[in-house]
């Protein structure tokens, strides 16, 4: 999905970033969104993903990084649990209200859930870099959205738990599979069927965190990330980041021919450039 070239008049109005209880600051190159629902320590509804599905959609172009944190001492408990209530929370949809009276099938829940699911999927795109910078408890939905950006950097009381099993859930979205690709399926079961608590120390350790850092350090680490992140060759960064993502599924001949390509792209790039120059 291409990164849309949008005015500020058509991204999500103050009033729609409150219900959806988010923060948005874009600043240059740099996008910051916050959960901002302290008084429910941060969880998050349907509206909030659909929001952030939003933000995605009308980033400027400049955007290069993307750095969503939980305001105060939490990231997220995750999903509000009024959700699965057959009233829903502030009048929105109810996951389970369609199911109960009917008017809902199978295929209507699983286009509901794609539409939230949109909300986490934008923030792998090449062009951006997204860094999740992690207080205090990531729970269920929260540990999703942490692992749904690039990077994460952790304050010292960071704690991840999937927790949606332990509700009779699954993970949905978009979580399991970073999951196992950082931890492997044996460790990824563990961490979900028993639901426990995953510490900053051992995050870093299963490749959870690329950084862990005391909790008062914790914005100046993600600040040198970004500083270091912005000053590295845009197109390139792109670039780059796009042969990692395919690395994983490609062989060795067909990841080598693909950085043949992407390197006769930069080549050619480069070239103009100093032509242009002369």
């Amino acid at each position: 999905m291409a990164q849309a070239s949008s005015g500020a008049s058509e991204r999500p109005t103050e009033d729609e970033l409150s219900r959806a209880g988010l923060e948005l600051k874009v600043e240059g190159h740099v996008a910051r969104i916050t959960i901002s629902r302290p008084e429910r320590r941060n969880a998050m509804t349907g509206r909030t993903w659909k929001t952030l599905a939003h933000i995605g959609q009308t980033l400027p172009e400049d955007v290069r990084i993307v750095v969503l944190a939980g305001k105060g001492d939490i990231f997220s408990a995750g999903i509000d649990l009024g959700m699965f209530t057959p009233e829903g929370v502030d009048g929105e949809r109810s996951l389970v209200a369609g199911i109960l009276d009917g008017s809902a099938d199978a295929d209507d829940v699983e286009a509901y859930i794609a539409e939230l699911q949109a909300g986490f999927l934008w923030l792998r795109r090449p062009e951006i870099v997204s860094i999740a910078a992690v207080r205090g408890h990531a729970i269920g939905a929260g540990f999703q959205l942490a692992l749904a950006c690039d990077l994460r950097i952790l304050a010292g009381d960071a704690k991840f738990t999937m927790k949606e099993p332990a509700l009779g859930l699954v993970p949905d979205l978009t979580g399991t599979k970073p999951l196992v690709d950082i931890v492997g399926v044996n460790r990824a079961v563990e961490i979900c069927l028993t639901a426990r608590r995953v510490e900053a120390a051992e995050a870093r350790e299963l490749g959870l965190a690329e950084l862990v850092v005391p909790v008062e350090e914790l914005d100046g680490a993600v600040d040198d990330v970004i500083a270091a992140l912005l000053a590295t060759n845009p197109e390139a960064a792109v670039a780059t980041k796009a042969l990692l993502q395919q690395a994983a599924g490609n062989t060795l001949e067909q990841q080598a021919r693909a950085e043949r390509e992407a390197q006769v792209g930069r080549l050619t790039s480069l070239a103009k450039a100093m032509g242009a120059g002369g």
